[in-house]
């Protein structure tokens, strides 16, 4: 079995690729390949592994070839994130809904030359949904909430969603697509997305460092860990049509909390000196993208697959915290963390 990851060099993407060597098989059938492709470089670790090789460069470039190579599984991450796509509105339409074109076009060339259908995986996003003044977003959007989204990447996500339906509908591929909460604890610098802050609340202050809040305390929203989002790659690369229950877009799992809860989490964690390091400063423009968002989410089709949210706030910091410990820059990311424990 030969697999693609889009993306494959970012935080979901390689952590993907390492979990499925590590399972060896999908479905049962051992994988022979791995393709990771992004515009940067995978981490060595996952190009050591000689089942593993490399595509780096813009992936609109590359989809061609891609098809061309003839894969069996495909998961799609690569995406121009919520921050880009309101800046610069060409970026977003490009890097997001161009480039899926590009990449299911590939793929269903590669069918029409006699090639069983590629199974795909799309990574879309809570941001589909979104208020209207006819239909109000409800406490908790579940998998069949009205979908109207009001920002430029939650638009792409869910044309790319209808895209993934209608090539699968024409048997180009068989598509599904897994709406991803927002992922939390991210390492390293913060990115160009909007919802960066909600890992950067957390991870700044375990570093030593102030962090900043641009938006109320108040502010709810549906969070979810690195493994539980790849778990649910997963997991929804393995069910069958009839076991998604017929439509292909699905809520992953996740943990509907406050800003307020999420501070409560970490002082619990980390401790009060660890909490005090962030600060309110109010950002309209992150607020006004925020406040379109929903302020938590059920996902009961991923409950009959078996999937589960994180137990709480604070598992999803201890895990962050541990995988930190195990990781190559552990005494730098934990920093504030270690002087708190042993001042």
């Amino acid at each position: 079995m030969k697999i693609l990851i889009t993306g494959g060099g970012g935080f979901i993407g390689s952590r993907l690729a390492s979990a499925l060597l590590a399972r060896g098989q999908l479905g049962g059938t051992p994988i022979e390949r791995i393709v990771l492709a992004d515009q940067v470089a995978p981490r060595a670790d996952l190009t050591s592994d000689r089942r593993v090789e490399a595509r780096v460069g813009a992936l609109a470039g590359q989809c061609e070839a891609l098809g061309k190579e003839g894969f069996d599984g495909v998961f799609h991450l690569a995406s121009a994130v919520s921050g880009e796509c309101e800046a610069d509105f060409d970026l977003g339409l490009r890097s997001n809904i161009d480039t899926t074109r590009a990449l299911l076009d590939a793929l269903r060339a590669a069918t029409g030359r006699g090639k069983a259908p590629a199974k795909l995986v799309f990574s879309s996003s809570v941001a589909v949904f979104g208020p209207d003044p006819s239909v109000p977003l409800p406490p908790l959007v579940g998998d069949d909430t009205l979908t109207t989204p009001k920002t430029s990447y939650g638009t792409h996500k869910l044309v790319c969603e209808h895209l993934v339906a209608d090539y699968s509908r024409k048997g180009f591929v068989d598509g599904r697509s897994a709406r991803l909460m927002t992922v939390t604890v991210r390492p390293g610098r913060p990115n160009g997305a909007a919802s960066s802050f909600f890992s950067g609340i957390v991870r700044e202050p375990l570093a030593g460092v102030e962090a900043i809040c641009p938006v109320s305390s108040e502010v709810s929203h549906p969070l979810t860990s690195a493994a539980r989002t790849v778990e649910g790659l997963i997991a929804i690369y393995e069910a069958s049509v009839e076991q998604l229950g017929g439509r292909l877009a699905l809520n992953l799992p996740a943990v509907n909390a406050t800003v307020a809860e999420m501070l409560a989490a970490l002082e619990e964690v980390a401790g009060p000196e660890v909490r005090e390091r962030v600060r309110f400063v109010r950002d309209e423009t992150i607020a006004g993208i925020v406040a379109n968002w929903p302020k938590g989410s059920t996902a009961a089709r991923a409950a009959r697959l078996g999937l589960k949210p994180d137990k709480s706030f604070a598992d999803i910091i201890r895990q962050y915290i541990a995988d930190c410990r195990a990781g190559p820059d552990a005494a730098q990311s934990l920093k504030g963390l270690a002087k708190e424990r042993h001042a």
